[in-house]
């Protein structure tokens, strides 16, 4: 009698691993020179699980992780999964009233923090806090691995199922609230799979992870090295001079990284070594000038095009195609369908723009909101709110970011929390926010303010506001990468005949009379 198919994986994904090649390198971290097996490294994430049942018991429960890219978040990921504790990351740039808002809306049952977010940890947490490092403060608990404890401990992974929601993370929305991405362990192990046969996978592979593990960018290689029995380099922080010493060193294959980062690297006079098979280019679109230097460095890119909704790649661009095709993501990955539709939902043809529309095994099952899942999903999968088209090869081609969407250094922000701040200051009447240009970020977050009063002449209009204030302000208010670095002041905002703001108008009085700030 048939049994039916079986649901894979049924358990951690580290402990598959490890007692399929027990011997083979798992994790490497780059600043400490420090490097575990798959056994080694599967002891430790038994060691922290013992320690974190304390705090959390099993798949009801939810864990935020406000830390940094260190080998510490894979481990606190990995005993998570292991006892099916749904994890929360949570983005260490953030400020305590933008981190408050969020440890609220996910409920979560305990909080991990290392030593430079303990303090944040503390004023924001309505539940337990614990640390990966030292406790400094009273109150909050070590899971710092004990070497006698990581010896002894010896955890049963709980059976997963492929559609259990393993991760809740954030992103931007249109309405100034974040909205809240469930992803199972199906989705991840999906991604995964589609990635490989796109980029494909050699024994020898290091996958070096840079960017901020709280970020999908930053934690897909650390799942997808584990899932394919490879070794992920981990490195604390992004730098030019050591991110490019970390690539030679340990003979990196592979790298994630936002535009900005592989500028800074040719900046600094970096050469590929030869070990170097792709750098998976993402976060925010790579200019023509950039795609120039990087195949005249013989770096070999292949921007890519995801979302935090789809556990990372939708579609990727090899090398070759990069050249031939320069300004394409690709084609979409295995088993993920795109859909380019107009304004009634309706496919377009072939080199019409359109929205694009994404179903398959990768796409989050839908938000925390229920209301957000249903404005969000249609008969053909999910809108993205993205727009592009596809051409005769079938490759993919972006055309404009959703819902005017700033992305700045990899980090995506949203205009409106922005413009709610700006309006929330006394002096300021209305506002609008855009991004603009910047060789150096991508984009660089601009706000066009109209100070209380109006009918101020434009000589005197700049000096109607204090400019320090405003961005003191801001400072309290929001994260560093996503406060206004130009700013323009107005009599009042340029708009439609319709009546809504016109955005391009608004850039281009930026571009024109706006003030840089650091």
């Amino acid at each position: 009698m048939s049994r039916g198919p079986v649901e894979w994986p049924t358990r951690d994904l580290l402990a598959h691993r490890a007692s399929t090649t027990p011997d083979a390198t798992a994790v490497i971290d780059a600043d400490a020179d420090e490097s575990w097996t798959y056994v080694e490294f599967d002891a430790r994430i038994d060691a922290v699980t013992e320690r974190l049942e304390e705090v959390v018991y099993g798949p009801d429960d939810r864990l935020g992780v406000l830390l940094d890219t260190r080998v510490a978040f894979a481990e606190i990921y990995f005993a998570a999964m292991r006892r099916g504790v749904t994890v929360v990351p949570l983005n260490v740039r953030e400020t305590a009233a933008e981190l408050e808002s969020k440890v609220r809306r996910t409920d979560l049952d305990a909080l991990v923090c290392e030593s430079e977010t303990e303090g944040l940890a503390v004023d924001v947490a309505d539940c337990p806090v614990v640390s990966v490092d030292e406790p400094g403060r009273e109150g909050v608990d070590s899971l710092r691995p004990d070497p006698e404890r990581t010896a002894g401990a010896n955890v049963d992974p709980v059976p997963l199922e492929r559609d259990q929601t393993h991760l809740l993370m954030f992103t931007s929305g249109t309405s100034g609230e974040p909205k809240i991405v469930r992803l199972t362990v199906g989705n991840l192990v999906s991604s995964a799979t589609a990635s490989a046969f796109r980029l494909g996978v050699t024994p020898d592979d290091r996958w070096l992870c840079c960017l901020p593990m709280y970020h999908m960018g930053g934690l897909a290689p650390v799942v997808r090295s584990t899932l394919y029995g490879t070794t992920v380099v981990i490195q604390r922080s992004f730098d030019p001079e050591s991110t490019a010493h970390v690539i030679e060193e340990y003979d990196i294959t592979g790298v994630s990284l936002v535009p900005t980062m592989c500028k800074r690297l040719l900046d600094a006079g970096w050469s590929p070594p030869d070990s170097l098979r792709f750098v998976l280019l993402g976060g925010a679109p790579a200019t023509t000038e950039l795609l120039e230097r990087c195949r005249e460095a013989g770096v070999p890119v292949s921007p890519t095009y995801g979302m935090t909704e789809t556990a990372s790649q939708i579609a990727t661009a090899m090398p070759d195609e990069t050249a031939r095709y320069e300004g394409t993501v690709g084609r979409p990955l295995v088993s993920t369908d795109v859909t380019v539709v107009d304004e009634s939902g309706d496919p377009v043809p072939t080199g019409e723009a359109g929205e694009l529309v994404v179903s398959g095994p990768t796409v989050t099952p839908g938000y925390l909101s229920e209301v957000a899942t249903e404005a969000a999903f249609g008969e053909r999968g999910l809108h993205t709110g993205d727009i592009g088209y596809r051409d005769d090869g079938g490759r993919l081609w972006i055309l404009n970011r959703r819902s005017d969407r700033i992305v700045t250094g990899g980090e995506n922000v949203d205009p409106g929390e922005v413009l709610e701040t700006l309006r929330n200051y006394p002096g300021v009447e209305e506002a609008a926010v855009v991004g603009l240009e910047d060789p150096e970020w991508g984009e660089r977050v601009a706000a066009l303010v109209v100070p209380e009063g109006g009918d101020i002449d434009a000589d005197v209009a700049t000096e109607s506001i204090d400019l320090e204030a405003l961005l003191a302000h801001c400072d309290d208010r929001l994260a560093g990468f996503k406060r206004p670095k130009t700013i323009g002041v107005a009599d009042a905002l340029p708009r439609t005949a319709s009546g809504t703001v016109d955005r391009e108008a608004v850039r281009q009085r930026l571009l024109e009379n706006g003030i840089g700030l650091t």
